[in-house]
């Protein structure tokens, strides 16, 4: 149905119908105004004597699912590893008397990670970095957008729940120094993923 209303509004601009007329014969046939405006966005105006101008559209290949898929879940797993050695420094700097064992093994675990995955990050990074400066195109693509719909909707939970682990901390009085750096640090890391995605949803 996308296509048939896309062909009809080609049609009738390209016989100089006005947009205003246009939009009237679609919502007397029951378009909503979200898909008439949405159609009608889809042509730009043109020179007399040329057809109407399609504007770009967004975009999906399976090219895009990989690259950007690789660089979302590269960046869950940094930050989740970033988290997870930061606290355990905080636990080794500020340690309870009842701490059975440090936290050695889980620091080397993440610092691994952190080995593995730093690379392909800063890699694909700047692969999308110089294809995007190329290209502004690939800014359209829907894969692009949709993963860094998810990260926005992700780092917002992680914060929301962040704040409500801190508030109940200090209702109860349990707050402490360092469950206050570990709060801290998960909001720091969850600001940061929400800067680095959020000019994704644009364009």
């Amino acid at each position: 149905m996308a296509d048939h209303l896309a062909r009809f509004v080609r049609q009738s601009l390209q016989a100089g119908q006005s947009r205003d007329a246009i939009a009237r014969a679609l919502s007397d046939a029951g378009w909503s105004g979200a898909e008439i405006r949405d159609a009608l966005d889809g042509w730009g105006d043109s020179a007399a004597g040329l057809p109407p101008v399609p504007r770009p559209r967004a975009t999906v290949s399976a090219r895009d699912a990989v690259i950007y898929g690789l660089l979302f879940v590269s960046l869950v797993i940094l930050s989740w590893h970033i988290v997870q050695l930061g606290f355990g420094v905080i636990e080794s700097l500020l340690p309870y008397l009842d701490d059975s064992m440090p936290p050695v093994g889980r620091m080397r675990w993440a610092i691994a990670a952190l080995l593995a995955f730093l690379p392909v990050f800063v890699l694909l990074d700047r692969r999308v970095a110089r294809a995007s400066g190329g290209d502004p195109g690939q800014r359209r693509s829907l894969v692009r957008r949709w993963f860094a719909s998810a990260a926005l909707l992700i780092s917002a939970l992680v914060l929301l729940g962040d704040l409500v682990a801190t508030l109940y901390a200090a209702l109860t009085g349990d707050m402490t120094l360092r469950f206050a750096l570990k709060a801290l640090l998960v909001a720091v890391m969850g600001g940061l993923v929400l800067a680095y995605y959020r000019g994704d949803l644009d364009g």
